[in-house]
């Protein structure tokens, strides 16, 4: 893989990972390789790698763009002690390999779906981190007897300025373009595959946000990729929410801020949605 497809590669990881800090336990973690975990099923005309972690209520974990399983290295011990983790690859990211041309956020959360049902999951809490909150959003939109409680950080509606900060749009551009006319290798196309979802999707509506029936979790960083008050929107647009900005945060809240994060989503999923409104807003 040459220098300039890793570095393109890596920016398409939207997650926004910074190995600088948290190299060493990405590398170390077992999490994405663990043979005892790790399963195959055939999902929608590929093989999904998935590994599964603990027992007790359904726990659904969604990666971001470029991403894999092992992106959640703090998530999957904390949340295996209290539910039966299941976190996959997504369709042509990780061990999931699909060298087709299409791919889309609503072929994703489909893909969800059928895994879910192979695995005689009927509902289950959800858990997505960036595209992996995209993906959420919309398994809860298409499939909504499968969500449960849904926790998103860091996802977006659309691809354009009013949700993703500019200069970013910007250098994934600029990065798609050096891609663009690179030799069309196998490595260049797969990348490309990832780069056009980045840039080109996802496209949801307010109208489709508002048929969300299960209470949600909308989070994101106060300096996120994506814009607070196009988080705000998110939360504002579906009935049943809760809004969690994170201050002196980017996008990786499930990393820096892993303990609140961990914390703030299980007592989520724990204690009942409560409607506050009226005189209540004073408490």
């Amino acid at each position: 893989m040459t220098k300039r497809l890793f570095i393109s590669i890596a920016l398409v990881l939207i997650v926004g990972l910074s190995y600088s800090q948290s190299s060493d336990d990405f590398a170390k973690s077992i999490y994405g390789r663990n043979p005892k975990a790790g399963h195959y099923a055939k999902i929608n005309g590929f093989n999904m790698y998935y590994e599964t972690y603990g027992e007790g209520e359904p726990l659904l974990i969604i990666h971001g763009n470029g991403g894999s399983i092992n992106n959640f290295i703090y998530q999957i011990p904390y949340f295996a002690k209290h539910y039966k983790v299941i976190i996959a690859d997504s369709r042509a990211q990780g061990k999931s390999i699909d060298t087709g041309d299409a791919l889309s956020y609503e072929m994703m959360a489909d893909d969800l779906n059928t895994l879910l049902d192979s695995l005689h999951i009927n509902s289950c809490n959800v858990i997505g981190w960036s595209d992996g909150g995209i993906n959420g959003l919309l398994l809860a939109i298409k499939h909504p007897d499968k969500v449960k409680k849904l926790a998103v950080t860091g996802a977006n509606l659309w691809p354009d300025a009013t949700a993703v900060d500019s200069k970013v749009i910007d250098l994934v551009v600029k990065e798609q373009d050096i891609l663009s006319k690179q030799s069309p290798t196998a490595e260049t196309k797969h990348a490309m595959k990832l780069m056009n979802l980045l840039i080109n999707e996802p496209h949801i509506s307010l109208e489709q946000l508002n048929t969300i029936k299960c209470p949600t979790l909308v989070i994101g960083g106060d300096h996120d990729v994506i814009l607070p008050m196009h988080t705000l929107l998110i939360a504002q647009s579906i009935p049943k929410s809760y809004l969690w900005i994170i201050p002196n945060s980017g996008h990786s809240t499930p990393i820096f801020y892993k303990d609140q994060f961990n914390k703030a989503v299980y007592d989520f999923f724990e204690k009942p949605f409560r409607t506050i409104d009226g005189p209540d807003r004073f408490n």
